[in-house]
């Protein structure tokens, strides 16, 4: 998940953001709360942030202000929220160079296609690993700190629910997280795919249970996932070159 550091004057506002980060499953996560500028820059030097959302509704001038002293050391995205809807501050906005200005009233679609933008981006930063940009690389190290932590989940889902219908498209709902993106993220880490891994696993289970116990063959197809027995026996052959038959047979052979 990407971190957001919020910018808000109104104490109450943390906990409104987070029910509309999590309504929306954009992938970010509310880390942080500052209710005035100075407190915001001394959170974003402590740690790292891949958002930043600053809401100008108590002070636009004050936004902008704060815009322009991030601007000075990072090029971590912005994005303004509420304010009035006025050409000006709309220029002075792109002048520091944040993502998305978005005046009152701010419609649910709006947000949402906004944080949608700044993820491809934060994507693009990430897998790209531009280690030019001190920031690009800040977002890189944070997300793969994230990206192993997620993986780590989903590998020990699939250790726990061997035996079933396993799906990412199901394990990305179960983690609230992008099916495609979760996708690339495991590919990246574990240098195979899902669809590989989770052969890899069923397959080398079946190899132990033939290895070490007396299950009959139909019964270790179901224990790692195979109602189809046809199934089971030519994914079985195909990644060891023998039946599963011949496989335990071998076993006793040169026992």
């Amino acid at each position: 998940m990407y971190k957001v550091l919020l910018v808000d004057s109104d104490h109450h506002a943390k906990e409104r953001m987070k029910r509309m980060l999590d309504r929306h499953q954009a992938e970010f996560e509310l880390e942080c709360h500052a209710a005035a500028a100075a407190e915001a820059l001394s959170m974003l030097s402590a740690q790292n942030h891949q958002l930043v959302l600053i809401s100008m509704r108590a002070s636009e001038e004050e936004g902008l202000r704060l815009c322009g002293r991030i601007r000075e050391k990072s090029r971590v995205p912005i994005v303004l929220i509420g304010g009035r809807n006025e050409f000006q501050l709309a220029r002075k906005a792109l002048y520091y160079q944040v993502n998305d200005y978005l005046p009152d009233p701010v419609t649910p679609e709006e947000f949402s296609a906004s944080l949608e933008n700044v993820k491809r981006e934060l994507d693009v930063a990430l897998f790209s690993g531009n280690q030019a940009d001190p920031w690009s690389e800040a977002v890189r190290q944070a997300a793969a700190v994230s990206s192993a932590d997620i993986i780590d989940k989903v590998k020990a889902y699939v250790d726990e629910a061997l035996h079933q219908n396993i799906t990412l498209k199901e394990i990305s709902h179960i983690f609230h997280f992008n099916y495609s993106y979760l996708g690339q993220k495991f590919k990246v880490q574990e240098k195979m795919t899902f669809k590989e891994y989770l052969l890899q696993q069923r397959m080398e289970k079946a190899k132990f249970l033939l290895e070490n116990t007396d299950m009959k063959v139909y019964e270790i197809a179901n224990e790692v996932g195979y109602t189809e027995m046809d199934w089971f026996y030519k994914k079985f052959k195909t990644y060891t070159g023998v039946s599963a038959n011949k496989y335990r047979k071998t076993l006793n052979i040169t026992a």
